[in-house]
């Protein structure tokens, strides 16, 4: 099984309905921050299954939702149908559209399931998409030496604030003993210092800086905000 399998199948990530939702809204909600005006054309790469994507659409012209998983888009294309301001592609199409499309490209929680070469590739597939002044926002990238126990205190502490601390820590129990943590444990994540994050932007043309607050209630992970290098 690979990660792309994972996701395109049944599973178990968020602890209830509840979670699912919040952790929805907060990623929309960051999103749409980053927006720069209402005629904005932006992308959500490897969007998942992104059930609060009105509250992006709301923020500009046109959103396109891309994710590998062919029953992700499903859903999405279904969620979304009939509304022309709103695409659903997958990676392939995305790859075949035309240079200086996008005013913001936003990647989030991906790179932890990509190789360095999977992630030198999708840079080099994104950067002529983005419009001159463009910005490309890769976020939730895990740090090195980052233990698996923040990732678990951070959902707890979301799980506290948003009415579901038992079920966050019944799912992190159900977790240790889930798919999920098998293909961890097969795969492998991926992982990056900032230095190392902002080398690898210089390598494929971009500029880039960290940005303070990471997308999502997870704040000991990064984010980070690029530009094309002129």
């Amino acid at each position: 099984m690979s990660w792309k399998d994972f996701w395109d199948g049944e599973h178990s990530i968020y602890v209830n309905a509840r979670h699912r939702t919040l952790h929805d809204r907060r990623i929309a909600a960051d999103i749409a921050a980053l927006i720069p005006s209402p005629e904005a054309v932006v992308l959500d790469y490897a969007c998942g299954e992104a059930t609060a994507a009105e509250v992006v659409v709301g923020r500009c012209a046109r959103l396109v939702l891309s994710d590998a998983a062919p029953s992700v888009r499903a859903k999405l294309t279904d969620r979304h149908a009939g509304r022309a301001d709103v695409a659903v592609l997958s990676p392939e199409e995305v790859k075949a559209l035309a240079p200086d499309t996008f005013d913001l490209i936003v990647v989030n929680s991906l790179l932890q399931y990509l190789s360095r070469g999977e992630l030198d590739a999708m840079l080099a597939m994104l950067r002529p998409l983005l419009k001159p002044a463009g910005t490309l926002v890769i976020g939730d990238v895990i740090p090195r030496g980052k233990s698996p126990l923040s990732d678990a205190a951070s959902l707890l502490r979301f799980g506290w604030e948003g009415g579901f601390f038992i079920p966050a820590v019944i799912g992190l129990v159900r977790t240790f003993f889930s798919d999920y943590r098998k293909l961890r444990a097969e795969l492998g994540l991926s992982f990056y210092d900032a230095d190392e994050m902002l080398a690898i932007f210089d390598h494929a043309g971009f500029t880039a800086v960290r940005r303070k607050i990471n997308i999502g209630h997870n704040q000991a992970r990064m984010t980070f905000a690029a530009r094309r290098a002129l």
